[in-house]
């Protein structure tokens, strides 16, 4: 396969991310960051949220387990600072489930926690595998493929 092909393979998978509803315009933003200096900058950004929220994600789950009753201000504030780390990388699916889940602890709704956290995994695990492949199809392409969201 010939470079421009690969490019193009790229910036329509990257397209598709966002036609799914799954990334927003900080993604952009951090693309913009990229340069020859720093080519992997957004790779990079990407893989330090997925190392540092999961142990997020440990502590959610280890305070869901705390019922008789459940802290819904420690939960929110751990959700709080989830949805921080997901938005910094334009997760948009994943930030709207955090608000979601920080609504139910709001509302003091156990159940709505418990059902919005299996949803934020399952979207948080979905963005994940996608942005994977798109960083490996993108190493494949070679740089320039920065900063230019196709129309």
């Amino acid at each position: 396969m010939d470079r421009n092909q690969s490019r193009r393979q790229v910036a329509a998978m990257k397209q598709s991310l966002f036609d799914q509803g799954l990334l927003d315009e900080q993604f952009i933003q951090l693309e913009e960051l990229q340069d020859d200096a720093n080519p992997n900058f957004v790779e990079e950004i990407v893989t330090l949220h997925y190392r540092d929220s999961s142990r997020l994600i440990t502590s959610i789950e280890q305070a869901l387990k705390e019922r008789n009753p459940l802290d819904f201000n420690k939960l929110d504030t751990l959700m709080h600072q989830f949805k921080g780390s997901s938005s910094s990388i334009g997760a948009k699916k994943v930030k709207a489930e955090c608000n979601l889940f920080r609504e139910y602890c709001r509302a003091g709704s156990a159940e709505g926690c418990m059902r919005s956290f299996q949803q934020l995994k399952r979207e948080y695990a979905a963005l994940r595998k996608k942005l994977e492949a798109y960083f490996q199809l993108a190493r494949q392409a070679g740089p320039q493929e920065t900063a230019c969201r196709s129309k």
